[in-house]
Parts: C-alpha cells; sequence; structure tokens
C-alpha cells in the first residue's frame, strides 16, 4: 500500500509522511511539488484520516483535477472524492451557499465574471451621471477589488481617510459611493463577484463565530498549494480555519512570486515561520525538469534577490547547452531571427512545433513575432488571448442559462432580453432599470409585476413582449428542474432562435460563431454524462456553478495540434516546454518599469522573479533575445539590454559576454555594442539567412454535430448485469478498462474499473454504458 513512497527522494518522503503541525514545503522550480502535496493527502488517507476532514487549496480547478485523479490512483477513488479539494473561489463558493441564509442570499447566487462586474460599474457611472473619461470603468473595477481583497467593505472605504486621499487624487471622489451601490445592486440580482467569495466568507467567519467553529472543527488537516500567491483575504481565512487543530502544510516558492499586482502577498510565505513558531521546514531543491545549465543560470540571477529563503536548487539532469542570446538591431530583427531559430532547431534536432514556446513580458510584443512565424509558416496558438466562455456567442447563452437559474441576475437579463431581437429597445431596459432602482428590487420582479400594476412607461404592445419574455424564462425554469443540464441546454439554445441565427449567418465569422455553440453544448453533453456515470447532480445550476469557477487555464483546451505557443511570463506559470525563447530582453521592458514610475527595490525583485518563472519553464534549451531598436508608441527607441543579462553567470551563456569596454552602436552587423546598466556589452550573432522547405498549414474546420463528438446515440454497452468483476471493459471516452469490483443493489449498482488512461472510476452502471471486450 505504501508502495507510492518509494517514488520519493529522502526530503519528499520525509515531507509526505511528517504529517502533523504546521509544515512550511519550500518547492524549487520543476522540484515535484505537486507529486509531494498529492501524495502527503493520499498517505493522510492510508492513515486513517476522513477524506471530508481534508481541505485543499489550489489556484486552477485544472490542479485540483490531477491531484485528485493521482490521490484516488492511490488511495482509492471513493475517498478522493469526497475531499474538500478545489481553488480557495469554488471551495469558498460551497461554504456560501450550504450558509447562504446566514449571508442573507439564494443559495442558486449567480457569479459575475470581470465583464459582468465592468458592465455594472458601466451603469452606475451613467446613473449617477458621472464622466466616464474620468471614472474608467477597469480603473473603478481595480479600486473596488483592491478594498475587497483587503476586506475593505464600503462602510469602511468611505471612513478611511487614505484611500479617500487617494481617490482624490485620482480625481476620482465619487467611488467610494460607487463601491457602496455596487454592493448593494448586486445583492438585489443575488450575484456575487470573485472577490466577494473572499470577502462574504471573511464576514461570515468574522460575524458568526458559530460557523467559523463548525468548519474549524471539520477541517483537522488544511493543505495550500502556491502559498506565495495568496492574498490577504486568502491568508486570513486560511489562518483562522486552521486555528483549531494546527495542521496546517503550505506548498510554495517564494521565488516564484510575481502576482503583487492582484493583491497577492509574498509577505504570506516569509513570515509563515512567525505565525507558526514549532513548524517544520522541508527543501524541495532538486529540479527534475531542467538541464543543470538551464537551473545554475537561473540561480545566478535569483540569487541577487535580498527577500527571499535561501535554498540550493540543483539539477542532476544531463548538463545540456549553454543559454544561447541573440541580439539584433530592431525588434523586426528580434522577430525574425526567433522564428528562424525554430525553424532551424526543429528540422535539425527534430523536434515538434509545440516543444517550442516564446514568452514576453507584454501581450503588445506578440504582433512581431507572430509576423515573423507566418512568413515562415510555422504554426502557432496564443495562449490567454480571448477566453472561450468570453466570446461574445458563448455569454449570450450563458446568460439565458443564468436567467433559468437566477431569474433575478440584472446582467444576464440585460444582456438577452432583446438578443435575438424581440422589439424590447434600449430606453425601454433603461426604464426597466430606473424602475427596479428606485424600487430597490431586481428587473425581473418589475417585469414579472406588470400585469398586475399600472405601469404606465411602457406601451401596451411593449408589456406583451416583455410579458412573452417572462413566460419563456419560466418554462425554461420547468425545464431545468425536470431534465439534465444537455436536454436543457439544447432546448434554450433552439427556443431562444440563438442556435437559428448564427446557423442562418453563412459568413465564416458565423460559421466559426455556430461551431463555438456546437462545441458548448458538446461541453454540457459531457458534463451531463459523467456526473449520470458518478452520480453526481447534473442539473444546469451544476454545470453553471462549474463554469463560473474555471480559470484562465481551465478555459485553455488541451491541443493535439502541432503549434508553437505563444504567451506572457505571467500566463507561463506553471507550465514547461522542451525549448523556450525569452524575447525582449531590455531595460523598462523586462524588468518593465511603468513610464513615469521609479523602480523600487520591491518591484525589481519581482522582475527578478519573473525572469526566474521564465527561464525555469525551460527542460532542455533556453535562448534570450534583445533588441538595439524597438518603436514604442510609434517613436523609435534605442534600447538597452536588460540588467538580467548582466546577472547570468557569464559561464552559462552563449552569444553574449559582459565586457568592460566602452564602443559606440555600430551599424555594422557583425559587432554592435551596447550601454548597459552597470557594465557595456559587445558581440552579437550574425543574422544568416536559412532556408526552410516549403510547408503549408492546412486547417480543416468542420461542423461537428453532437451526435459525432460521442453523443449518446453512438455507443451502444452491453447490459449492466451481465458486468462482472474481472471483466475487460469499454467505455466511449475511458478507453478500455478493467472490473475491479461492483456494489450496491440493481438498477444502482456502481463499478470500480481501473482504465489504462485515466486511471480508477467509479461509475453507475445504468449511466456508463460499458461494453464488454472479448
Amino acid at each position: 500500500m505504501l508502495d507510492y513512497l518509494n517514488e520519493l527522494n529522502e526530503i519528499q518522503r520525509e515531507a509526505v509522511v511528517r504529517t502533523e503541525g504546521p509544515s512550511l514545503i519550500i518547492a524549487g522550480a520543476g522540484s515535484g511539488k505537486t507529486r509531494v502535496l498529492t501524495y502527503r493527502i493520499a498517505h493522510l488517507l492510508n492513515q486513517g484520516a476522513r477524506p471530508s476532514n481534508i481541505l485543499a487549496l489550489t489556484f486552477t480547478n485544472k490542479a485540483a483535477r490531477e491531484m485528485k485523479d493521482r490521490i484516488g490512483r492511490v488511495a482509492g477513488e471513493n475517498a478522493a472524492r469526497y475531499l474538500w479539494m478545489g481553488t480557495f473561489h469554488s471551495i469558498f463558493s460551497r461554504i456560501l451557499r450550504a450558509e447562504h441564509e446566514t449571508i442573507g442570499f439564494p443559495s442558486n447566487f449567480t457569479i459575475y465574471d470581470s465583464a459582468d462586474s465592468k458592465n455594472l460599474i458601466k451603469t452606475i457611472i451613467k446613473d449617477f451621471q458621472l464622466d466616464d473619461k474620468t471614472y474608467k470603468p477597469n480603473v473603478v473595477a481595480g479600486r473596488i477589488s483592491m478594498a475587497k481583497n483587503n476586506l475593505i467593505t464600503p462602510v469602511a472605504y468611505a471612513n478611511s481617510p487614505e484611500i479617500r486621499s487617494v481617490d482624490k487624487n485620482m480625481r476620482m471622489t465619487g467611488i467610494a459611493e460607487i463601491y457602496k451601490e455596487y454592493t448593494k445592486r448586486c445583492r438585489l440580482s443575488g450575484s456575487m463577484d470573485f472577490d466577494d467569495l473572499l470577502l462574504i466568507t471573511n464576514l461570515l467567519f468574522r460575524d458568526h463565530p458559530e460557523v467559523l467553529e463548525k468548519y474549524q472543527e471539520r477541517f483537522g488537516y488544511v493543505l495550500v498549494d502556491e502559498y506565495q500567491d495568496t492574498n490577504y483575504a486568502q491568508y486570513l481565512i486560511i489562518k483562522k480555519l486552521a486555528a483549531k487543530h494546527n495542521n496546517i502544510c503550505v506548498v510554495g516558492d517564494d521565488a516564484q512570486s510575481i502576482y503583487s499586482f492582484r493583491g497577492a502577498r509574498i509577505e504570506n510565505i516569509l513570515n509563515f515561520k512567525n505565525d507558526y513558531p514549532d513548524h517544520r521546514v522541508f527543501k524541495l531543491e532538486q529540479n527534475y525538469r531542467s538541464t543543470q545549465m538551464i537551473v545554475n543560470a537561473a540561480n545566478s540571477v535569483i540569487s541577487k534577490n535580498k527577500k527571499q529563503i535561501q535554498k540550493n536548487v540543483f539539477s542532476e539532469n544531463a548538463e545540456g547547452r549553454p543559454i544561447k542570446v541573440l541580439s539584433a538591431l530592431t525588434d523586426n530583427e528580434e522577430g525574425f531571427l526567433v522564428a528562424q531559430e525554430i525553424a532551424q532547431f526543429q528540422l535539425r534536432e527534430h523536434y515538434k512545433f509545440s516543444d517550442f514556446a516564446v514568452l514576453y513580458r507584454t501581450n503588445m510584443q506578440s504582433r512581431i513575432i507572430e509576423e515573423a512565424l507566418r512568413k515562415r509558416n510555422i504554426p502557432y496558438k496564443i495562449y490567454g488571448g480571448l477566453s472561450f466562455y468570453q466570446r461574445k456567442e458563448i455569454k449570450d447563452l450563458l446568460s439565458y442559462f443564468r436567467m433559468t437559474i437566477n431569474p433575478d441576475d440584472n446582467e444576464a437579463l440585460k444582456r438577452v432580453i432583446n438578443y435575438p431581437a424581440r422589439g424590447i429597445g434600449q430606453t425601454t431596459i433603461g426604464k426597466l432599470e430606473m424602475a427596479a432602482v428606485s424600487n430597490e428590487t431586481s428587473m425581473w420582479k418589475v417585469i414579472s409585476a406588470l400585469p398586475g400594476i399600472n405601469y404606465s412607461q411602457v406601451n401596451k404592445g411593449t408589456a406583451s413582449k416583455l410579458m412573452d419574455f417572462v413566460a419563456l424564462i419560466n418554462r425554461f425554469k420547468k425545464l431545468a428542474q425536470e431534465n439534465d443540464a444537455f436536454e436543457t441546454a439544447k432546448t434554450i439554445a433552439e427556443q431562444t432562435g440563438i442556435q437559428k441565427e448564427l446557423y442562418n449567418d453563412k459568413s465564416p465569422e458565423g460559421l466559426s460563431r455556430h461551431e463555438n455553440i456546437q462545441e458548448l453544448l458538446n461541453g454540457i453533453q459531457e458534463f451531463s454524462i459523467t456526473a449520470k456515470e458518478q452520480g453526481d447532480p447534473d442539473k444546469l445550476g451544476n454545470y453553471l456553478e462549474d463554469v463560473a469557477l474555471l480559470t484562465d487555464q481551465d478555459n485553455e483546451k488541451d491541443e493535439e495540434k502541432n503549434k508553437v505557443t505563444l504567451m506572457t511570463v505571467h500566463s507561463a506559470k506553471g507550465l514547461e516546454f522542451k525549448n523556450v525563447f525569452i524575447v525582449g530582453m531590455e531595460e523598462n521592458l523586462f524588468p518593465s518599469q511603468r513610464q513615469g514610475e521609479k523602480a523600487t527595490l520591491e518591484s525589481l525583485e519581482e522582475e527578478r522573479r519573473l525572469f526566474y518563472v521564465a527561464l525555469t519553464r525551460a527542460e532542455e534549451n533556453a535562448w534570450l533575445s534583445y533588441a538595439n531598436q524597438r518603436y514604442r508608441w510609434g517613436n523609435l527607441d534605442f534600447c538597452t539590454p536588460s540588467r538580467f543579462l548582466e546577472e547570468l553567470d557569464e559561464r552559462y551563456t552563449d552569444g553574449f559576454t559582459p565586457t568592460g569596454t566602452l564602443a559606440s552602436p555600430s551599424a555594422e552587423q557583425s559587432n554592435v555594442s551596447y550601454s548597459s546598466p552597470g557594465q557595456r556589452f559587445a558581440r552579437r550573432q550574425p543574422a544568416t539567412s536559412f532556408k526552410t522547405r516549403d510547408s503549408q498549414n492546412i486547417l480543416n474546420k468542420k461542423s461537428v454535430s453532437l451526435k459525432e463528438t460521442g453523443g449518446s446515440d453512438t455507443f451502444q454497452g452491453d447490459d449492466p448485469s451481465k458486468i462482472q468483476p474481472g471483466m475487460t471493459v469499454q467505455h466511449q471516452r475511458f478507453g478500455e478498462g478493467k472490473v475491479l469490483n461492483i456494489e450496491g443493489v440493481a438498477p444502482d449498482l456502481k463499478a470500480t474499473v481501473f482504465f489504462r488512461t485515466t486511471g480508477q472510476k467509479q461509475l453507475l452502471l445504468k449511466f456508463a454504458k460499458l461494453r464488454i471486450k472479448t
């Protein structure tokens, strides 16, 4: 049973088995932290801990799912299933839904994404007759988010002289009133935003000690992944929940703390020793991902940071090649050199295009790289672009789903009340919104009351259209109670007319939008099938709760296509690639310095950590590139190589040498010198041409029907009563597997099946459609 311990090195094993008391696991890049955290939880289960007494918090649903699957393989899927494991937001959402009466919200409250929040803020700015050029919705949303993450309520915000002084300097003294109104309208809509999930959980525990005590008693063990990325609100909740049993284990790496702009506080991990004086420290220092050359180079830079927990990250992998530095005259030439290196290296070393990633500090740098790759017919994808769930057609249909589950959701109602067009204009919507605000209720309640009140501002024809809309949503509500998520969603897509409208648009964009709707429905069908098979709730409300809590990484679909990945360094955290290019290695770009701002020690150290993260994404090879001249805001600027290039130990680089000599910039291709902070650098690689064989990237976009994508009509299973332990069976999505045991009473028999590709699953036989293999 304890074979999994043999897979660990000595310090990893110790971090897994020493489960009692406070523990700080410092996990260097590529050191196997996920494995350690997973096996620690599995070990707790194997030692007799109840799954429902373990709380494990992650930053992405994807990480939680992968960990749950691993735990299921080691400790049994049934045990893994009842763990309280998920993202901060999903776990706190679960607690808030359970305690909804205490906090005065409906249990089916909607979760607003950032677009919904900004739309509501725009509306309030307009209603308050404020200048939207001064009160920019993005800035106002950022101030409100900052307040919530620091547990500052609207009342506390209005009463804080320091905060009001900052607002005054920004010429936005009305933010306090906007924040107050925003909070009120969210509550009337039965809605919370992402920050509310943290703020309201804190307020719940602060104001209702009996509720806090209940969860403190329940969670005998609290484990937190990526602790260096936690903000103040998350930190306080974790501290409160762990206070009774004191069995808290946090895993992270201070050298990878790069999200201060989101409110993350590196102090949380640096000060763990002060919060828990009797803590143990486990340092995972062996990097299993990267070559020795890459690890040593990254260490040589991060060692310059003052605020850090000392560790000695090392690699026993192959020594590897030195890091290659590409020097370009212009930003356009930089793009050319990167594309040339990818083309040449891919052919010579027999890599796939998907083995390459190009990382940049800011999104605007992608354009030149994209153009250079296109000229060479190198296929690429941009990671972290417009999320699938943020596309207009997807947001439209999801808004109908939200109205079906929570009709009081004002933002969803405004989005779909006249889409597809049903003759309800903006003037009418504005009147309804003002009526709702003045009566302190939701727009849905205003519309629903129309037949019984004399509402003179809406004429008879418009009132009739509004009542048709109410009747439509009420039909959907009844439908959602009686059917699974897929049947409900499919009917809504048809009866609203969205599917028909997009199908009739024969433009390439229209075809793409129609395919996106099909893809959404395919995803909902898979959700319904999986939920049924595993005995979980399969209603539309359950699907909506899942999709509302998706993170950026969860939205990225796994693609088998052979493409170079382009992304910002921030997006790359947690990922790895065989070959990594880090472009734009110039002062004021990387490290970044916003216009007019002075670099502080804190900001510079975070930029250095960001570079450390970028470099340690590489497994086998890394390139760094910089340009002598770059266009910014339409002006051609002369650039200075990044100080991080100077900080790299020259033993680990090729093509870049620090020198003490001062030389004037020269346009000669073979030898250009640049000035840099502290020292001067010389030596550049000539831009040699490279001929690659012609290639063509043909993308065949096909409209795929639900039936063709694994719908219920395409795979026929055998009679469930014939399924016996020991049999080899075939599942339409999980593939081939072996039945380990069967439990329960017909017709609710449950089989435990081990699948070669996805591990152990527990399935309800009446829904699983298993086919016996002879």
